[in-house]
């Protein structure tokens, strides 16, 4: 494993798998510094969140996000390389998807594979911005 790897391993460490709530401050600092990783991008990093703890963190998809914001803009923005802005739009996102799954009684930890196939569903014609 390479000293980078296992500098990962030792702050993602200090997710709790087992908590149901969101330490955004904790967060904020491990997406830093994935994001400063090269070839992580937040689409990754938050894959890499979900399965330190799938009760508080989902999988940002293109699909989901989409569905959710009724938006059509990319995530991939101008501010792509800024890593603040980038995890700002990841927690307001996970915000929306605690959000909806209560509103729709869908379990939080299923709520990302639930919409992205009601995204195919609903935008099957529609292409994905990238």
């Amino acid at each position: 494993m390479s000293n980078t790897m296992t500098k990962h391993c030792t702050w993602l460490n200090k997710i709790d798998r087992e908590t149901t709530s969101i330490n955004e401050q904790l967060t904020r600092e491990i997406l830093q510094k994935l994001l400063k990783t090269k070839g992580i991008r937040i689409a990754m990093a938050s894959t890499i969140l979900r399965f330190k703890n799938l009760h508080i963190y989902r999988i940002l998809a293109q699909r989901i996000y989409r569905f959710i914001t009724v938006e059509e803009s990319k995530l991939k923005s101008n501010k792509e390389k800024d890593i603040d802005a980038q995890i700002d739009k990841y927690l307001e996102y996970l915000k929306k998807l605690k959000k909806i799954s209560r509103e729709k009684n869908i379990p939080f930890e299923q709520s990302d594979r639930i919409l992205y196939v009601m995204d195919k569903i609903i935008n099957k014609n529609k292409k994905i911005q990238y």
